[in-house]
């Protein structure tokens, strides 16, 4: 009689091991969930909140202490402001401890004195609300007075709504997201940016493998120089681009003009909708460099034998290619797939440099800078990135879903 044998990792030692395994891996797996879920939560609790990017902050009193005038007119001044300009501070007081070698004359009614003690109660403060204390004082020596009064920190305290924390919610930014057809043009744009984008880099990165795949002299150069586009900084690169299709002074117009291609010059990052297309030709030409790197490393992996047994059965250049070598980089072809349109998705500085949004090149990610910062809606930006969010995850589902399953992946 036999006796089977239990599967691997199925009995006490295996479940031990185990056991051990996600212990080791628990403080890694913790702290990546932490910096990957927590500004997540963020970014979806702060789109559906009222907040603007001055109620980031909590509202909270502030005070600026100063000694003025001098002799009978010699006082000490706090000047009170509420930092928020819409959420008012409930029981505002402000503590002090008297400067030495200062004697209070007289104080301001909202104000008690003990034992060098100041106290001040300012009731409520509105949103943007300002206020004014002065205590008139005698001193012997007003310039160690006005130093012992400038080491003085007072202290201010109060209760306010801070718009980040509270339980208070609205639509409000997601309806303004698509209110109208912007949304959907943004959209459109974001779209046709990124498809094209990423099919030309992959195209031209493609291409330039089945250059380079050959050995010859001065292999070694080329590839570095076709690396260049991805290696050097994006900001000189885009300024390069800026310069060199200025419609007033770069060469490109000068040559088409002088070619007789055209009559005057061409405004390439200025109208609809070349501009469109010239940040997507920039987008195809920065980053072919990635997916050329990765699909030659996976070309020359592949078995020479069936090549030649291509020839000795005298396949064409393209059926080999078609047929040899295209099934062999399908999955490379999908990971960089995935990859650039997630990456080309989310690009921001590339068309910020370039148009800045303008002439029809306005993204969902140049949109989130505008609404965050341009117009200071924190709220409404939260709403445009949760909804980049909610498009990437829906392609990645399709992707691994269909695409990756017929790939093998």
């Amino acid at each position: 009689m036999t006796t089977a044998t239990p599967p691997t990792g199925t009995g006490p030692l295996g479940k031990r091991e185990a056991r051990l395994a996600w212990g080791l891996l628990f403080p890694t797996i913790a702290i990546v969930s932490a910096v990957v879920i927590l500004p997540l939560l963020a970014i979806f609790w702060i789109s559906v909140k009222p907040i603007g990017l001055a109620d980031l902050r909590p509202p909270a009193p502030v005070v600026r202490e100063a000694l003025r005038g001098s002799d009978d007119n010699l006082r000490i001044q706090y000047r009170v402001r509420n930092s928020s300009q819409s959420e008012a501070i409930a029981g505002v007081t402000l503590t002090d401890t008297l400067p030495v070698g200062l004697s209070v004359r007289t104080a301001d009614e909202r104000c008690t004195i003990d034992d060098k003690q100041i106290r001040c109660d300012l009731g409520d403060l509105e949103g943007g609300d300002r206020d004014e204390i002065e205590i008139f004082v005698t001193t012997d020596d007003e310039e160690a007075a006005e130093n012992a009064a400038e080491a003085s920190v007072p202290r201010m305290t109060g209760s306010g709504n801070n718009i980040l924390t509270n339980f208070e919610f609205t639509g409000e930014n997601f309806a303004r997201v698509f209110d109208g057809n912007e949304f959907w043009t943004v959209l459109w744009v974001t779209m046709f940016y990124t498809v094209f984008g990423t099919i030309g880099a992959l195209l031209f990165g493609l291409f330039a493998a089945l250059l380079l795949n050959k050995e010859f002299r001065g292999q070694g150069i080329l590839r570095g120089l076709y690396l260049f586009p991805y290696v050097a900084p994006v900001i000189a690169v885009a300024f390069a681009w800026i310069i060199l299709f200025d419609p007033f002074s770069g060469s490109a117009n000068a040559l088409l003009v002088q070619m007789g291609v055209t009559d005057e010059a061409i405004n390439f990052f200025g109208e609809r909708p070349l501009a469109l297309i010239m940040v997507t030709v920039f987008e195809i030409w920065r980053y072919f460099p990635l997916s050329f790197l990765f699909i030659l490393a996976r070309m020359q992996s592949i078995d020479t034998d069936m090549y030649e047994a291509a020839d000795m059965d005298g396949a064409s250049p393209f059926q080999k290619f078609w047929y040899l070598s295209v099934p062999q980089l399908l999955g490379i072809l999908s990971v960089l797939f995935l990859l650039r349109f997630i990456w080309t998705f989310n690009k921001f500085d590339d068309i910020f440099l370039l148009t800045g949004g303008n002439a029809g090149t306005r993204t969902l990610t140049v949109n989130v800078y505008e609404q965050a910062f341009a117009i200071s809606n924190i709220g409404a930006g939260a709403a445009v990135a949760v909804v980049i969010f909610c498009c990437l995850l829906a392609f990645s589902f399709f992707f691994f879903r269909f695409i990756s399953r017929e790939e093998g992946l």
